[in-house]
């Protein structure tokens, strides 16, 4: 079994920051792209950053200059640094991960439940 649990969301004044966090733990053989996504109320889930596993990063144009998403390969964790937030910022944001479990012999994609991030104005 393989499970994803985000930390480091909560409520941030506007030009606040936070410090998003997502680890995967379970029967894991290998993990390659990492990303975040966000999705607001009565939006679709979008993406806001990923990253490789040789650490080549892209990011949603709303949050370049403002977000950074960084990866530690041997916690199998990613995170997402957001700085100067903005109340358009205010989601719930979701960490997935393509992870090939042990005993298997492909890949597929894990989501973590989700976090809250409110920013107020």
């Amino acid at each position: 079994q393989v499970q994803l649990v985000e930390s480091g969301g909560g409520l941030v004044q506007a030009g606040g920051s936070l410090r998003l966090s997502c680890a995967a733990s379970g029967s894991i053989l290998s993990i390659s792209g990492m990303g975040w996504y966000r999705q607001a109320p009565g939006k679709q889930r979008e993406l806001v950053a990923s990253i490789t596993s040789g650490g080549s990063t892209n990011l949603a144009d709303s949050v370049k200059g403002r977000f950074t998403i960084s990866r530690d390969n041997a916690k199998n964790t990613v995170y997402l640094q957001m700085n100067s937030l903005k109340p358009e910022d205010t989601a719930v944001y979701y960490c997935k991960a393509h992870i090939r479990g042990r005993g298997s012999y492909f890949s597929q994609d894990y989501w973590g439940q989700g976090i809250q991030v409110t920013v107020s104005s």
